[in-house]
């Protein structure tokens, strides 16, 4: 299966997205918008990310992905710090399409991760849930300490740490990556490139070299591909945005080129094992 590891929805209100600056972005974006761009794309499924920072959010998202069977896994939205986070996760144990938890990193004076952050971290490996790392070039460092510090989670950094493309800056960015994907328990999204790079007239070439580190540093089989639609519309329609990274895993073998478009995400995300259970439970309700 081919899997785009990283897009959004929304119901695109101001106030709810202030983080919306563009008019590209300042529309309603749904399954039925996607649906046909992944098709285009050949692409089986996705997992939808967060937008905003709400439970709401979270809980929406998996009502869609109830609703739309290709939406294979959910990353929510969650205060990893919140001495409430089980409570919060407990009430919704019974959605298996919720794979992972994303938020911002809480770092402590010392600048490694706060104590209540690390102390979440142990409840998201409890629930087997990944924790996708949405941080810049210069937050790797404290990536790397919570990678390090809690060495039985699933990390997932998100944009290859969106680097600087544009000023085609490759150091220190590249050591700090080689650093992070040192820790067996991360995995990488080529992912939100474009939006990097000089939107109006970027090049597939602009990107090799950032391809090159990633692939080098953490291997196919812990790198995924992902949209970051419909964010990626500022500078490249969802087919572009994809065959950038498919044009580059050309050179590679069939197995690592089924690991980036789609191994990965399943196996880093568990989607099968989540697909299951929901098999299992619809099972259950039929013969009921």
């Amino acid at each position: 299966m081919k899997i785009d590891a990283h897009q959004h929805f929304w119901r695109y209100d101001p106030v709810a997205y202030p983080w919306i600056r563009t008019d590209v972005l300042r529309h309603t974006y749904l399954p039925a918008d996607l649906r046909p761009q992944l098709d285009a794309a050949g692409f089986d499924g996705t997992v939808a990310v967060q937008a905003r920072s709400t439970w709401e959010e979270t809980a929406w998202l998996l009502d869609l992905a109830d609703e739309h069977s290709w939406i294979a896994g959910v990353v929510g939205w969650a205060d990893v710090a919140n001495p409430q986070l089980p409570q919060q996760l407990e009430a919704h144990a019974d959605r298996p399409r919720l794979c992972g938890i994303r938020c911002g990193i809480q770092s402590s004076p010392d600048g490694g991760p706060s104590g209540a952050f690390l102390t979440g971290i142990a409840v998201l490996t409890d629930a087997d849930l990944t924790f996708d790392l949405s941080v810049r070039p210069p937050q790797l460092p404290l990536a790397t300490r919570l990678v390090q510090a809690t060495p039985h989670q699933r990390f997932i950094l998100d944009h290859i740490a969106k680097p600087l493309i544009k000023d085609r800056a490759v150091a220190p960015w590249e050591a700090d990556i080689r650093e992070l994907a040192a820790h067996p328990n991360v995995a990488c999204k080529v992912s939100g490139m474009v939006t990097e790079a000089d939107r109006a007239a970027w090049q597939p070439a602009d990107f090799a070299p950032y391809l090159d580190v990633v692939l080098d540093a953490f291997g196919a089989d812990r790198l995924m591909i992902g949209s970051d639609w419909p964010v990626c519309r500022q500078a490249a329609e969802y087919g572009e945005a994809m065959g950038v990274v498919e044009a580059y895993l050309g050179a590679l073998s069939a197995d690592e080129q089924s690991a980036v478009l789609g191994g990965t995400a399943i196996e880093w995300y568990g989607l099968d094992s989540r697909l299951k259970v929901i098999e299992l439970q619809s099972d259950q309700i039929q013969h009921s």
